[in-house]
């Protein structure tokens, strides 16, 4: 039988965006980086997130904790990322990260990372406007996260 993964349980009907801590494994910190709301029918476009995960990914591997970093990617459903750290990195050091790696991205001018051909799985769906706007609307979302805001609802 098959186990429910933790994240599952979460009810994704009252699930606002913000950033929370999804779970703790050993050393490893998953943050869930929700952008959007769940099954509202707004959802991040391909395009879009896919140039936010080069973007921010690049961003948060060439930070200070690039050596904590150890996954950044997208959700299936489009409605955020995930980024797991070693708990080396504080609640606070992640919130602030997260913060300038999504004001890079909504800044971002010239070439994408990761993006050509023989870099990327899938070069030509790449939105870097619509990544742009999307990082925009999600540091003004975290403007005020707290480390003891990183807790999902009930």
């Amino acid at each position: 039988m098959l186990r429910k993964i933790a994240s599952f349980t979460i009810n994704h009907d009252t699930l606002a965006p913000g950033m929370y801590i999804s779970r703790i494994d050993g050393d490893c910190i998953t943050y869930d980086l929700r952008c959007k709301w769940p099954n509202r029918g707004d959802y991040l476009a391909q395009g879009a997130l896919h140039t936010l995960e080069h973007l921010v990914a690049t961003f948060v591997r060439s930070s200070p904790w690039s050596e904590q970093v150890v996954y950044f990617g997208p959700m299936g459903c489009r409605t955020g990322f995930y980024l797991i750290l070693r708990d080396a990195v504080t609640h606070q050091q992640a919130i602030d990260l997260v913060k300038a790696a999504f004001a890079f991205a909504a800044d971002f001018t010239g070439e994408i990372p990761g993006a050509r051909r023989i870099e990327c799985g899938n070069y030509l769906e790449h939105d870097l406007p619509g990544a742009k706007a999307e990082a925009a609307a999600y540091v003004q979302l975290l403007s005020h996260v707290t480390p003891d805001a990183l807790v999902y609802p009930d």
